[in-house]
């Protein structure tokens, strides 16, 4: 990269790909190998949970909480399965985007799964779901980012619908394409967020639809067959860096930082979910043969799989799933409360039955 294009100013982002040299240090390639080595062991053990559902459910929902607390919307755990389970509540409106966010995220995963590819057209759709709005891409000049303790402007996205559909139609491409002999696709995964996160092509929603985009590009490029690997939590726990290393690549393409922390990420996240499979899967047997010994009345696989799918259960789970009448979902569902595998509560006008050991694993 020559001088002029290192000393490019803000609003005159550059077209990717950044110079090889710069994203392909030995540094970033010995943390992309412990990230890959991570995520291969990752995939391998999701495909031994008894229904994939009971891990994509719990984490869509964890991870669209975490990435709405970067955002500063702040809900909890009860609250979202609340709202998910019972009919007719008043929801808060923290609450409300979280699941916005969650159902924006599986409209990109349908997206990709019947297009095959993830287009400009794919993310407005992300981003139209999150915000309930059709502002669309940015049109209106003068966006900046301030620091919210001291307004200072503390970067300045490009401007003007011309600019802004060319940096799109360009990360586009870049987003989709996977030629032989390019970088490895953990390395592009945090070159594009780099990149999108300073395009900043939305009024509203750019930081969520670019963590939502992340996961994404992990399917589109076959790392993972489901959504089961989201960097939101590291991000809160490393939000200072997150946000001076995104800083650091825009003033003095600093490219090496930036992406062994995305690598990193990717990596320490990878093993923390994999911990968390063993744990549901240890948590799944030992209620298997709980309610085996102690209930074998009651004992079915296919009961105790819609326990773990639904942490928060109620009759009705039990009379679709099963094809049981509604008096015989609510005598095996007492009776796994009197041997304490399940809690009752009483919620608005329903009656919830909450897998407690699970609820707080999943929670952690």
């Amino acid at each position: 990269m020559n001088q002029l294009q290192a000393e490019l100013p803000y609003n005159e982002l550059a077209l990717l790909p950044p110079a090889r040299e710069l994203v392909e240090t030995i540094a970033i390639l010995r943390q992309e190998s412990r990230a890959a080595s991570a995520l291969a062991e990752l995939k391998g053990l999701s495909r031994l949970l008894p229904n994939p559902a009971i891990l994509i459910n719990a984490l869509v929902l964890k991870e669209a909480k975490a990435s709405s607390e970067i955002e500063n919307i702040i809900t909890t755990d009860d609250k979202l399965y609340q709202a998910l389970t019972v009919k007719g509540q008043d929801i808060d409106t923290a609450t409300k985007e979280v699941l916005r966010y969650r159902q924006a995220l599986y409209t990109g995963y349908h997206f990709i799964k019947q297009k095959g590819f993830l287009s400009t057209n794919g993310i407005l759709q992300i981003q139209q779901e999150l915000e309930q709005n059709q502002a669309g891409i940015r049109r209106i000049p003068g966006t900046s980012l301030q620091n919210d303790r001291t307004n200072q402007v503390i970067y300045t996205p490009p401007d003007g619908p011309s600019v802004l559909k060319e940096l799109m139609h360009n990360l586009e491409k870049y987003l989709n394409n996977n030629e032989p002999n390019d970088v490895s696709t953990l390395i592009k995964l945090a070159i594009q967020h780099y990149q999108f996160e300073s395009i900043h092509p939305f009024y509203d929603g750019n930081g969520r639809t670019g963590r939502i985009i992340n996961v994404l590009y992990l399917l589109l490029h076959d790392l993972f067959a489901e959504p089961i690997l989201y960097l939101s939590g590291y991000i809160i726990e490393h939000k200072a860096d997150y946000y001076r290393l995104l800083q650091a690549v825009r003033t003095q393409q600093n490219w090496s930082d930036w992406i062994i922390f995305i690598l990193q990420a990717v990596e320490i996240t990878a093993q923390q979910t994999i911990d968390q499979i063993t744990r549901i899967q240890g948590l799944f047997d030992q209620t298997v043969e709980q309610v085996r010994s102690q209930a074998p009345k009651v004992y079915s696989k296919e009961l105790i799989e819609v326990l773990f799918e639904y942490p928060y259960s109620k009759i009705e789970y039990l009379v679709d799933r099963l094809q049981i009448d509604r008096r015989t979902a609510s005598k095996y569902l007492r009776s796994l409360e009197q041997l304490g595998v399940l809690r009752a509560e009483k919620k608005w006008k329903e009656t919830l039955f909450i897998n407690v050991a699970l609820f707080d694993l999943l929670c952690q």
